[in-house]
């Protein structure tokens, strides 16, 4: 409503937006693919060396498409911001930050624009590379996965930078400014000002420290198993969501007012509350990277069991592969919706609905928080 009051003022830089979100997104993943392909020779001469000197390298070059998504997210939300709000300096503070979160929103629809096809052409082309190089190797040539002596090997590696790498990166890029962007949008509908607009653009500051800090522990022993690696992995992700359950309480009370005024009448805010909901999305981040590892990973049931059915034919690789990848959405699913009902409500949304609204979206971002972390944990396997 604060828009549709100067929509003579919105329409002027919502086209520029949209194509800097795009051009970003397409520059993350462009940044992401350049690093990995020329780490991966570093890698495999640091591997030779230690385990642990391999892993450090990859995970760095990893660590470059992670913080990469995140640094240009918040210099893209930042640039917008202080532009737009020095242009409309003479507008009312409320009209101001209408607009300037609408425009915002707009960028946030040019990188998903982007995304949609980095993503889908990326997830294609590592999937039918993946898939052809093992039908050509495996199958009729007999020989390992990922062998030198399979050309077809060339486009799976390729998928894979394309895939994990560009794909991925493009896709979280908008996942992460959507956030951020729709928190701050209905901060504004709930009265908390700039104040409120501040808040999930400071939690997501804190992330990009805090996944710095959590890289460098990633790193392991010699002659490591792979639940070892994933463990090592598992480190620096948890020591940088510790970082900002930490930072998430002095934001929350440092920026958040005690009280709101809202059509009329003044409404208490419960800042523990809000911070609740922003650690119940960073721990329901946390829970469904674990419930996927559970059904992923070879040292655990799920997969094992497809591995097993393969004895008896193909179809039943095909039904139990199917049926586990059904599965394996039930919990996620039930996990984010536990998690919109907590932080609608312990944000205040039976007060003020729009509230609750706002504590849905500060989940999001808590989840989001750690990405320049969990995104290196992805990007490094290429």
């Amino acid at each position: 409503l604060l828009v549709l009051a100067r929509f003579d003022l919105l329409g002027t830089y919502v086209p520029y937006a949209f194509l800097s979100g795009g051009f970003l997104s397409a520059l993350a993943g462009y940044i992401g693919m350049t690093i990995a392909t020329q780490s991966s020779g570093r890698t495999a001469i640091a591997a030779q060396h230690s385990l642990n000197h391999g892993l450090r390298v990859a995970f760095s070059s990893g660590a470059v498409m992670g913080l990469t998504v995140v640094g240009l997210g918040l210099l893209h939300i930042s640039f917008w911001y202080y532009l737009l709000n020095f242009i409309y300096g003479g507008v009312e503070l409320g009209e101001r930050i209408g607009i300037i979160t609408s425009t915002l929103v707009t960028s946030g629809m040019g990188a998903s624009f982007m995304a949609l096809f980095a993503r889908a052409g990326g997830g294609i082309f590592t999937k039918a590379a993946d898939v052809g190089a093992d039908l050509v190797g495996k199958v009729e040539a007999g020989i390992p996965e990922d062998d030198p002596r399979n050309p077809a090997v060339i486009a799976d590696n390729v998928g894979d930078n394309v895939g994990d790498v560009a794909g991925m990166g493009a896709d979280l890029y908008e996942s992460y400014i959507g956030a951020i962007v729709a928190t701050a949008a209905l901060a504004v509908g709930a009265g908390l000002g700039l104040a409120g607009l501040a808040l999930p653009i400071g939690l997501a500051a804190i992330g990009v420290f805090a996944s710095i800090v959590g890289t460098f522990f990633v790193k392991t022993e010699e002659d490591a198993s792979q639940a070892v690696l994933l463990a090592a992995l598992r480190k620096g992700v948890m020591v940088a969501a510790v970082i900002i359950v930490f930072g998430a309480l002095f934001l929350t009370n440092g920026l958040l007012p005690d009280t709101v005024f809202v059509n009329g009448q003044t409404l208490p805010i419960n800042s523990w509350g809000i911070y609740a909901s922003i650690i119940s999305g960073l721990v329901a981040g946390i829970i469904i990277g674990l419930v996927t590892e559970y059904h992923t990973s070879s040292m655990y049931k799920p997969t094992q069991e497809i591995a097993a059915s393969g004895e008896t034919g193909p179809a039943t690789v095909i039904i139990s592969g199917l049926s586990v990848g059904m599965m394996s959405t039930f919990f996620p699913v039930l996990i984010v919706s536990i998690t919109i009902l907590l932080s609608f409500f312990l944000s205040g949304g039976t007060v003020h609905f729009t509230l609750g609204l706002f504590g849905i979206g500060l989940a999001a971002v808590g989840m989001l928080s750690t990405l320049g972390i969990t995104l290196a944990t992805d990007a490094y396997g290429p």
